[in-house]
C-alpha cells in the first residue's frame, strides 16, 4: 500500500514540492553561510518525493545552533515551502483518493519550518529512533 501511495504522491505533489525544496536548497548552496541549510533542504526533497513508510524524528545532538539555524530558515525559506504545501494539500483533500496525501502534505509543514535538528528515519523502525 505504501509503494502505491508513494507512487500517486509523486505524480500528484511530490515531484513539485521537490523541486521547490531543490530550488532552496540550491539558492542556499550558492550562499555560503547557508550550505547548511541548502543540504537540509536537499535530504527534506528526498523525504518529499517518496514520504510514506518514512518520517522525521528530532536529533539528540541538535543544539542551539539548529533553534538559531530554524528561526533563520524560516524567514528565508520555510514560510514559502509551508505555503507550498498547503497549497498543494486543498486539491489533495477533494478527492477520497487524495485524502490520505492531504493529510501526508499537512504532516510535511512542521519539518519544512523546522528542518534543522531533525532526522528521517523509517517508520518500521522501533520507535523509530534516529539512525546513529
Amino acid at each position: 500500500m505504501r509503494t502505491l501511495l508513494n507512487l500517486i504522491w509523486l505524480v500528484f505533489a511530490g515531484f513539485w514540492l521537490a523541486v521547490g525544496y531543490a530550488l532552496a536548497g540550491v539558492l542556499c548552496c550558492v550562499l555560503i553561510v547557508t550550505i547548511p541549510f541548502g543540504i537540509a533542504s536537499f535530504r527534506i526533497a528526498g523525504y518529499v518525493l517518496w514520504p510514506f513508510g518514512r518520517t522525521v524524528v528530532d536529533r539528540p545532538d541538535a543544539g542551539v545552533w539548529s533553534a538559531i539555524g530554524n528561526v533563520i530558515w524560516v524567514v528565508v525559506a520555510g514560510l514559502w515551502l509551508a505555503i507550498g504545501h498547503v497549497l498543494t494539500a486543498i486539491p489533495l483533500f477533494v478527492s477520497i483518493i487524495g485524502i490520505p496525501m492531504g493529510v501526508a502534505n499537512l504532516k510535511l509543514i512542521p519539518v519544512s519550518l523546522t528542518p534543522l535538528g531533525k532526522q528521517i528515519v523509517p517508520t518500521d523502525a522501533p520507535f523509530a529512533q534516529p539512525v546513529r
